[in-house]
C-alpha cells in the first residue's frame, strides 16, 4: 500500500550520469526510496552500498538498494540513463540506433511490472530516445519526459551571468529545440529581471554586443564536446538537471523547465519530442508553454524539429 509521503525513484543505469543523479538525490533529500537497476547487478549493489555508507552525513533518511524491474511496480518515477557512452567527436544522433536496442530491453519490463508513474529519460540523443520510450511504453506523453534542453538552459544562464555580472538566477533565458546541434536561443525572450537582454545591447552597444551573445549560444551548444574532449564524458550537470525535474514533480511545483515533451499543435509542430518550456508538476508535464518567437526563431524551431523527426522516422520499433 502506497503511503501519502512515499517518493520512490528507480534508476536504470548506474554509470556516471546515473550515479551523479543518485548522489545529488541523496544530498538534496529529494526522495525516500531509491532503487538502482543495472545489467551489471554487482555494480548496482556496490553503488548502493557506497551511497548507504554516506547517508549519515547527508541528512537524508532514504532507503537505497539494488533491485530489478519488479521494483518499478510502485515507483513514482523511473529515471533512465542507461545507454552506450558517447565517444569523442561522436554526435548525439550517432548514438541513436545503438541506444534504441538498449531501450527495447528496458521499457517493456518496466511497464510489465505494473509501473504507473512517470518516465524521466536522460539517455542521448534524448529527444529521440524519449520518443522511443513513449512508443515502447504506450504511456500518455505527459508521463514520458526527457531532460531536453534543461542543462543547455542552465549553461546559458551561467554564461550570461558571467557576461552581464548578474546572478544567473535572475536571468530568464532559454535554449530550445534539439538537445544537440540544431538547438537555438530565442533572444527575443531573454530577460534580466524584467528587462530584455537585447535592450542592454541597444543601450550600451560598446559594452554589450549581439555578436558576444551569439558566441555564448555557440559555446553553450559546444559545451558537451569540449567537456568530453577534456574528461571523456559529462555527468554532473545532467545529473543535477534530472534532480531538478524530479524535485518539480515531487513538489508539485508547476515549475517552468525546458524539458523534452511531445508537441501536438504548439509552434505549428506535431508528433515530435523537443525541448520547450513546460509546466511540470506531480502529474508530469501539465502544459507546454508557447512562447512568442520571431519569424527567424520559428524557422530555427522548425529546422530543429525536422532534424529530430527525420532521425526518429528511421527507427524500426
Amino acid at each position: 500500500m502506497k503511503t501519502a509521503d512515499k517518493r520512490k525513484v528507480v534508476l536504470v543505469g548506474t554509470g556516471l550520469v546515473g550515479m551523479s543523479f543518485a548522489y545529488a538525490l541523496m544530498n538534496q533529500n529529494i526522495c525516500n526510496e531509491l532503487v538502482l537497476v543495472d545489467i551489471d547487478r554487482q555494480r548496482a549493489e556496490g553503488e548502493a552500498m557506497d551511497l548507504n555508507h554516506g547517508l549519515a552525513f547527508s541528512g537524508s533518511h532514504m532507503k537505497i538498494w539494488a533491485g530489478d524491474y519488479s521494483d518499478c511496480k510502485d515507483a513514482d518515477i523511473v529515471a533512465v540513463s542507461a545507454g552506450v557512452a558517447q565517444k569523442p567527436g561522436e554526435s548525439r544522433t550517432d548514438l541513436l540506433q545503438r541506444n534504441t536496442a538498449v531501450f527495447q530491453s528496458i521499457v517493456k519490463p518496466v511497464v510489465d511490472s505494473g509501473f504507473k508513474g512517470i518516465f524521466l529519460i536522460a539517455t542521448n540523443p534524448v529527444d529521440i530516445m524519449t520518443h522511443v520510450a513513449l512508443k515502447l511504453s504506450g504511456f500518455d506523453p505527459h508521463r514520458v519526459i526527457g531532460t531536453g534542453t534543461t542543462l543547455d538552459t542552465a549553461r546559458l544562464r551561467y554564461m550570461l551571468g558571467g557576461y552581464f555580472s548578474i546572478d544567473p538566477r535572475n536571468i530568464h533565458a532559454y535554449v530550445m529545440g534539439e538537445h544537440g546541434d540544431s538547438e537555438f536561443v530565442p533572444w527575443s525572450q531573454a530577460l534580466i529581471a524584467t528587462k530584455p537582454v537585447l535592450q542592454f545591447c541597444q543601450e550600451e552597444p560598446g559594452r554589450y554586443r549581439m555578436a558576444d551573445l551569439e558566441q555564448i549560444a555557440e559555446d553553450v551548444k559546444n559545451a558537451a564536446q569540449k567537456i568530453i574532449a577534456a574528461k571523456q564524458s559529462t555527468y554532473y550537470g545532467i545529473g543535477m538537471s534530472m534532480v531538478r525535474i524530479v524535485r518539480a514533480i515531487f513538489g508539485d511545483e508547476n515549475s517552468v523547465l525546458t524539458a523534452s515533451n511531445l508537441l501536438k499543435t504548439k509552434y505549428g509542430q506535431k508528433d515530435v519530442y523537443v525541448g520547450v518550456p513546460c509546466i511540470i508538476n506531480r502529474e508530469g508535464v501539465q502544459h507546454v508553454l508557447a512562447v512568442s518567437l520571431t519569424d527567424q526563431e520559428l524557422e530555427k524551431m522548425n529546422h530543429s524539429c525536422d532534424v529530430i523527426r527525420g532521425f526518429f522516422q528511421k527507427i524500426r520499433l
